[in-house]
C-alpha cells in the first residue's frame, strides 16, 4: 500500500515537472533579444518598456553613429557569461574600446562632471531605434547610462536555462585545466569557484573572507537596482515619469511637482493588478481555448477563401485572355482580307502595264494593225484599238498605284484599354463616411448628412444606424436601429423622442461589401414638441420698418430716419418706438419648443413670448424708450410694488445686442415691450448660432436655451392665464430667422384674436 502511494506521489511530481518544463519551453520566445535573437544578457529597459541586451544596444548605437554613449564601462561584465565564447556572435567579432578611452568619450560627449558648466553646450539627444516597436526612442543625453537593468528578466532567463539545461554545467574559472565543476559564486569577485578555489581566493582573516557565496551562475547581478544617475539604491517610483528614482532624484527639480510614491506602494499596486489580470486569464481558460478554436477555424476558412479567390481571379483573367485572343483573330482576318484585295488590284495593274512594252501585248498588236493596207479593214480594226490605246496613254500620263501599300488605318489605339488593365485591381469597400456636422441637426426630426472621402471607392447605398444613449443599458451587445439601403448622402429620421440624446453612424456598401462605420455623432433632440408657426405681418407696430420674407420665416428691421434723428438728438430727447412682430400661432396647453437665429450685427433684439391680450394692447402705442421723460424705475419702494412682485409677468424676453446676450437678475422676469430689464449690472454671454425657447404652459415657465448644445441660458416665470404667442421686438436694425422644420411644412393656421383661419 505504501509503495503504491509512493509511486502515485512520484508520478504526480513527474507530471508537475513536465508541465513546468513545457511551460518554460513555451515562453522561450519571451526571453529572446529582438536584436541578436538569443537569450537576454544583461537586458536594459528602454523608455518604450521593451528590453534589449546591453551589448546589442551598444552595437546598435555604434551603427547609428553614436560613439561613447554605451553607458558606464565598468558595467561590462567579466563573468564567464560575457566571454567571447558565450556572448553574442556579433559582439565577439567587434573590438571593444579600452575603458580609459571610453571614459574620455563619455565625459566629452555628454553628462555633467566637475569642471563643466551646465548649459555651456547644447546636450545631444540620443535616439535609439527600438527593434520591437519599430520606433525611435529618446534616451536623453546620457544614452544607455540612464537606463535600468531588468534584473527580474535576468532571473527568469537564468531559471529557464537551469530548467532546460542550456549550456551544461558551470565550470570553475580559477582552476587549472581541466577545470572542475563550479559549486559557488561570488558577486563581489564576479566569478565562479569550486570548493578548493573559493577557499584559496577567500582566505580566512582577510576582507574577501566576508564575501557571501552564492550559487554558480553565468550572469552576476547587483544586489538591487541602483539609480543610473547617482548610483544610489532606488526607493521611490515617479508616477508622472513612470520611472524608479532614488532619494537624490526625488529632491531634484527634474521631478518637482511630480506624483512620487514609495517603491513598496508601487510594488503592491502593480503586483495586485498583475495578479488580478493573471487570475482572470487563468480563470477563463475555456474562453481562451474557445477563441483559439475560432481563430483556427478562421485560419482554415481563410485558406479555403483565399484559394477560391485565386481560382476566381485566374478564371476572370483567362476570360480576358480568351476575349483578347478572339479579338486578335478577328482583327488579323480583317487585315488579311484587305491585303489580298490590294494585292489583286496591284497585280492587275502590273499586267496592264506589261502589255504596253514594245513587242508585247497591246503595243505589238497595234504595230501589226498598222501594217494593214486595206483601208476599210484598217478603219474597222483600228477604231476599237484606238480607244484602248487612248486609255493606256491616259493611264501613263496620270499614273498612280491601284491600291495603297500603307496599313495605317489598321493601327489600334489601346491606350484606354492599357490604362484600364493597368488599373485593374480588386474591388474595395467604401471608406468610412465623414459626417457633415454643419448640416446635421435635430429639430422636429433628425437630419443626417455625410460624404465620402475624396479617394474612396463609390458606394451603391448606405446603412444608417442610430440609438438612444440616455436609456438604461440592456444586457448583451448594444442594439442599434437600422435603416437599410439609403440612397444619396442624407437621411431623415422621423419622430424622435423629445429630450433625448441620439448617437448616429453610417457606412457605405458596394459589390465588395460593407465599409467601415463613420465616427459617431451625438445629437440632442428638443426638450419639447416643436411648434411650427409663421411670422404674422398683420400684427405689429411700424410695419413699414419691418421687412418679412415671402415664406414668412424671416424678418428684418430697417430703422431708417427715426434712428438717425435719435442719434442726432440723443442729449436733447427724441421719440423712438419698438417694432414688434408676432407668430401666427398661440399656445394654450402643453409644452412647446421653437428655435431661431439672430443676426449678430443686430443692434437690440428681444426674443420671447407674451400673453396675446397684452401684446395686442401694446400695439396701440409703444412707449418712448429714449426720451428723458421715460423712467423705467422711479426708485419708489411702495407697498403696492412689494405686493405685486410675486405675480408672474405677462412677457418673457431675452435681450440680445451686438452679438451678446444680457443675463441679469430679473432680466426676463420683468422684461416686456417697455424695456424694463431690471438692473443693468447683468452679465453677458456670447450669442450662440441658434436660440431655443421652451414654453411649459401648465407650469408657467419659459426656458431659453442654446439650440446647438441645449445648454440652459435662462429660465423665468410667465403669466399663462390666456393664449401665449411667440414675439420678437426690434430697437434699431436687426434680423431674425426662424429655424426651418426638417419634415413637411405644416399648414398655416392663425389663432390670434380668438379665431382660427386656414390660408
Amino acid at each position: 500500500m505504501a509503495e503504491g502511494e509512493d509511486m502515485q506521489t512520484f508520478t504526480s511530481i513527474m507530471d508537475a515537472l513536465v508541465r513546468i518544463s513545457t511551460s518554460m519551453k513555451n515562453m522561450e520566445k519571451e526571453l529572446l533579444c529582438p536584436v541578436c535573437q538569443e537569450m537576454y544578457k544583461q537586458p536594459l529597459v528602454l523608455p518604450c518598456t521593451h528590453n534589449v541586451c546591453q551589448a546589442c544596444a551598444r552595437e546598435v548605437l555604434g551603427q547609428q553613429g553614436y560613439i561613447g554613449h554605451g553607458g558606464d564601462p565598468s558595467s561590462e561584465p567579466t563573468s564567464p557569461a560575457s566571454t567571447p565564447s558565450t556572448r553574442s556572435p556579433r559582439l565577439s567579432r567587434r573590438t571593444l574600446p579600452k575603458p580609459d578611452r571610453l571614459d574620455r568619450l563619455l565625459k566629452s560627449g555628454f553628462g555633467t562632471y566637475p569642471g563643466r558648466k551646465r548649459g555651456a553646450l547644447h546636450p545631444q539627444v540620443i535616439m535609439f531605434p527600438c527593434p520591437a516597436c519599430q520606433g525611435d526612442v529618446e534616451l536623453g543625453e546620457r544614452g544607455l547610462a540612464g537606463l535600468f537593468r531588468n534584473l527580474t528578466l535576468e532571473r527568469v532567463v537564468e531559471r529557464y536555462r537551469q530548467s532546460v539545461s542550456v549550456g551544461g554545467a558551470i565550470l570553475c574559472q580559477l582552476c587549472k585545466p581541466p577545470p572542475l565543476e563550479a559549486t559557488k559564486g561570488c558577486t563581489e569577485c564576479r566569478a565562479t569557484f569550486c570548493n578548493e578555489c573559493f577557499k584559496l581566493f577567500h582566505p580566512w582573516g582577510t576582507q574577501k573572507a566576508q564575501h557571501e557565496p552564492t550559487l554558480p551562475t553565468l550572469s552576476f547581478r547587483p544586489k538591487g537596482l541602483m539609480c543610473p544617475d547617482h548610483k544610489e539604491e532606488v526607493t521611490h517610483y515617479c508616477k508622472t515619469c513612470q520611472r524608479l528614482v532614488c532619494q537624490l532624484c526625488r529632491v531634484r527639480r527634474t521631478h518637482s511637482g511630480h506624483k512620487i510614491t514609495p517603491v513598496l506602494s508601487a510594488y503592491q499596486a502593480l503586483k495586485d493588478k498583475l495578479t488580478k489580470s493573471l487570475t482572470y486569464i487563468l480563470g477563463n481558460q475555456d474562453t481562451v481555448q474557445t477563441q483559439i478554436c475560432e481563430l483556427e477555424e478562421a485560419v482554415r476558412h481563410t485558406e479555403v477563401s483565399g484559394q477560391q479567390a485565386k481560382e476566381e481571379v485566374s478564371q476572370l483573367v483567362r476570360g480576358l485572355g480568351a476575349v483578347l485572343e478572339e479579338k486578335r483573330a478577328s482583327l488579323l482576318q480583317a487585315i488579311e482580307e484587305c491585303q489580298q484585295e490590294r494585292l489583286a488590284r496591284l497585280s492587275a495593274q502590273i499586267q496592264e502595264h506589261r502589255s504596253l512594252l514594245d513587242g508585247s501585248g497591246l503595243v505589238g498588236y497595234a504595230q501589226e494593225v498598222l501594217k494593214e493596207t486595206d483601208q476599210p479593214c484598217f478603219v474597222q480594226a483600228a477604231k476599237q484599238l484606238h480607244n484602248r490605246i487612248a486609255r493606256a496613254t491616259e493611264a501613263l500620263q496620270t499614273f498612280r498605284p491601284a491600291a495603297s501599300s500603307s496599313f495605317r488605318h489598321c493601327q489600334l489605339d489601346v491606350g484606354r484599354e492599357m490604362k484600364l488593365l493597368t488599373e485593374l485591381n480588386f474591388l474595395r469597400v467604401p471608406e468610412a463616411p465623414v459626417i457633415d456636422t454643419q448640416r446635421t441637426f435635430a429639430y422636429d426630426q433628425i437630419f443626417l448628412c455625410w460624404r465620402l472621402p475624396p479617394h474612396s471607392p463609390p458606394a451603391w447605398h448606405y446603412t444608417v444606424e442610430f440609438r438612444r444613449t440616455d436609456v438604461p443599458a440592456q444586457p448583451g451587445p448594444t442594439r442599434w436601429q437600422r435603416r437599410e439601403e439609403v440612397r444619396g448622402t442624407s437621411a431623415l429620421l422621423e419622430n424622435p423622442d423629445t429630450g433625448s440624446v441620439y448617437v448616429l453612424r453610417v457606412r457605405g456598401c458596394n459589390k465588395a461589401g460593407y465599409g467601415e462605420y463613420s465616427e459617431d455623432v451625438h445629437l440632442h433632440t428638443p426638450p419639447a414638441p416643436v411648434l411650427h408657426f409663421f411670422l404674422d405681418s398683420r400684427w405689429g407696430t411700424s410695419r413699414e420698418r419691418l421687412a418679412i420674407s415671402k415664406d414668412q420665416r424671416a424678418v428684418r428691421s430697417v430703422p431708417g430716419l427715426p434712428l438717425l434723428l435719435a442719434a442726432d438728438r440723443l442729449l436733447t430727447g427724441c421719440h423712438l418706438s419698438v417694432d414688434v412682430v408676432l407668430g401666427d400661432v398661440a399656445v394654450t396647453q402643453g409644452r412647446s419648443y421653437w428655435a431661431c437665429a439672430v443676426d449678430p450685427a443686430s443692434y437690440l433684439v428681444k426674443v420671447g413670448v407674451g400673453l396675446e391680450s397684452k401684446l395686442q394692447e401694446s400695439f396701440q402705442g409703444a412707449p418712448d424708450v429714449i426720451s428723458p421723460r421715460y423712467d423705467p424705475d422711479s426708485g419708489h419702494d411702495s407697498g403696492a410694488e412689494d405686493a405685486t412682485v410675486e405675480a408672474s409677468p405677462p412677457f418673457a424676453f431675452l435681450t440680445i445686442g451686438m452679438g451678446k446676450i444680457l443675463l441679469g437678475s430679473g432680466a426676463s422676469s420683468n422684461a416686456g415691450l417697455t424695456g424694463r430689464d431690471g438692473p443693468t449690472a447683468g452679465c453677458t454671454v456670447p450669442l450662440p448660432p441658434r436660440l431655443g425657447i421652451c414654453l411649459d404652459y401648465e407650469r408657467g415657465r419659459v426656458s431659453f436655451l442654446d439650440a446647438v448644445s441645449f445648454r440652459g441660458l435662462l429660465e423665468c416665470p410667465l403669466d399663462c392665464s390666456g393664449p401665449v404667442c411667440p414675439a420678437f421686438c426690434f430697437i434699431g436694425g436687426g434680423a431674425v430667422q426662424l429655424q426651418e422644420p426638417v419634415g413637411t411644412k405644416p399648414e398655416r393656421k392663425v389663432t390670434i384674436g380668438g379665431f382660427a383661419k386656414l390660408d
